[in-house]
């Protein structure tokens, strides 16, 4: 019995002495600062610091966002994690595709604060990516014609598209290239175009007196300076008495494995040379006159549009299958050439039963300013882990999506509704409690139906880059209306908080999420699909 008091007693004092160092400070305890450190060894990233000698635990924070001091706390929505360990090292178990901060900081047995949080450090810094070998970025060519295979004088040649890639520059040359896979021009260069938006291309050899010509193509980013080097260069044989028809040809591809349908369809093509003008032509039945010139008895629908894509302005929600065809017009609107080959795709609502995503421009897909939502790569979509139905829509307002949900989404009925909408209206300068009003009206229509909502939180905007690329100016107190509805959304009982996830130092959109300032490219799909898929299983319990 005596052993027994003694040991509690042992136990009381020595607790009692723990308290008065962790309060008192004698040891000087309160000026420990942990100085991290990253490593990286193995595939593996490690972040230790300096031990204290003192029985302690030592908590590690993930920031989205690098505090501007060693304040104790950051606020909730830039902490992505939280935890505590006793060693003084950690291995990350954890991969963020995006860059974050890490800190750390000592905490004593009474659950009291030692010292200050350690300096932040940047683990996902380019010093620990793997250095990119600019030899092996370059377009594949996936219309290299051999000798044996003469192609027209106006052929249209292809490439497999360049992520990342905004436009391209292409070379004709009357000799294979000097300088294979380089980064310079080549000296045997007849002429080369950079006004090439699609990942292929309709040159014009009528002029050219060779008749052997090699080409090659490499990427360029928003500034023109090259992504990578040249493609390997194929070889194109003339045939100038070789009569091919001119038509433009599809590139947009519907109902491909992997992706989501669209509500609003996306018609692309590979353009024709010094035409701008095209026809795009929609049947319910397969044209009866391919090759031709013109419209088909069967036509639903047709619309004209400049450059390479055209969108759909009605939704196709009938079921069955359709077909897109599309023609090049001469400036007084007569034909030039003849048709393109029909196209076809498939409606079936019923694809839609489990899961669909609502929303403006950034649901219905597109980035890097040449990309539109028939490039699939672009889609967040495309990147979840459960099927979904695309009901999004370009160029939409808050309010004009809770307008169109009726319409939209009532034929579909999906069990779970993703929801992202109400950017275009606060940078119009809209307030917050209007875009919120929306919200909660198309929330509203969710319950009614026995869908349920998941809202998705605004990310924020670049302001500079939206007017460098679409002239058009934000309203300057975006920022603030944008955190109001955000904090709206975060008291849904269904959500998923994007916003601290796409910040920098300034509170705005980085170019490496969207070089536009506003649509999200490759990267910022995936990031936005991989938040989506991490909640999934909490939202749909």
């Amino acid at each position: 019995m005596k052993f027994y008091v003694k040991f509690t007693l042992l136990i009381l004092c020595i607790l009692i002495v723990m308290f008065t160092i962790e309060t008192t400070d004698i040891f000087g305890f309160q000026q420990y600062r942990p100085v991290a450190a990253v490593s990286k060894s193995s595939n593996e990233i490690s972040i230790s610091w300096q031990r204290l000698p003192y029985p302690v635990l030592y908590e590690i924070e993930v920031l989205s966002r690098a505090p501007a001091t060693d304040m104790r706390s950051m606020p909730k929505e830039f902490r992505l994690m939280r935890f505590r360990t006793v060693d003084n090292q950690y291995t990350l178990l954890q991969d963020f595709p995006f860059q974050t901060y890490w800190r750390v900081s000592a905490v004593g047995l009474f659950s009291r604060p030692l010292g200050r949080w350690s300096e932040p450090v940047d683990i996902n810094s380019a010093a620990f990516q793997p250095a990119v070998d600019f030899s092996t970025v370059k377009p594949r060519l996936s219309s290299t014609t051999l000798p044996e295979k003469p192609v027209g004088p106006q052929p249209i040649l292809l490439w497999t598209p360049l992520p990342g890639a905004v436009y391209y520059e292409i070379e004709f040359l009357d000799n294979p290239p000097e300088n294979p896979n380089g980064f310079e021009p080549s000296k045997f260069r007849l002429f080369s175009s950079r006004e090439v938006f699609t990942n292929g291309y309709n040159p014009d050899f009528r002029r050219i007196t060779v008749n052997k010509i090699y080409w090659r193509v490499r990427g360029l980013d928003v500034d023109g300076n090259p992504i990578g080097v040249f493609s390997d260069a194929g070889e194109l044989l003339i045939d100038r008495t070789k009569k091919e028809q001119l038509k433009p040809l599809i590139t947009s591809e519907f109902g491909k494995k992997g992706t989501a349908d669209l509500l609003y369809p996306v018609y692309t093509w590979i353009p024709l040379l010094e035409t701008a003008v095209y026809e795009v032509e929609l049947t319910r039945t397969l044209p009866e006159n391919p090759n031709g010139t013109d419209p088909s008895a069967h036509r639903i629908w047709s619309s004209r549009a400049i450059g390479f894509a055209c969108y759909d302005e009605f939704p196709r929600i009938e079921p069955g299958q359709y077909f897109y065809r599309v023609r090049g017009l001469k400036p007084d609107g007569t034909p030039l050439g003849v048709w393109s080959d029909a196209a076809a795709y498939t409606v079936d609502p019923g694809k839609a039963s489990y899961a669909a995503t609502f929303g403006d421009s950034i649901t219905h897909g597109g980035g890097a300013i040449s990309y539109s939502p028939a490039d699939w790569d672009y889609d967040y979509q495309t990147y979840l882990e459960f099927p979904t139905y695309n009901l999004g829509h370009s160029g939409d307002t808050s309010e004009s999506s809770a307008e169109r949900f009726e319409r939209d989404v009532l034929p579909f009925r999906p069990r779970f509704l993703i929801i992202m909408t109400g950017i275009n209206s606060l940078r119009a300068g809209v307030e917050a409690a209007s875009v919120i009003d929306d919200l909660r009206t198309i929330r509203d229509k969710c319950l009614s139906l026995g869908i349920r909502p998941i809202f998705l939180t605004l990310p924020p905007i670049n302001p500079d880059a939206i007017h460098r690329t679409f002239s058009e100016e934000t309203t300057p107190n975006w920022h603030y209306e944008l955190l109001a509805v955000n904090e709206y959304i975060r008291q849904q009982e269904y959500y998923v908080d994007l916003y601290p996830h796409f910040l920098d130092a300034t509170n705005e959109l980085p170019d490496r999420f969207a070089i536009d300032g506003l649509h999200y490219d490759i990267s910022g799909k995936k990031l936005m699909a991989e938040l989506i898929n991490a909640e999934w299983e909490r939202l749909t319990k």
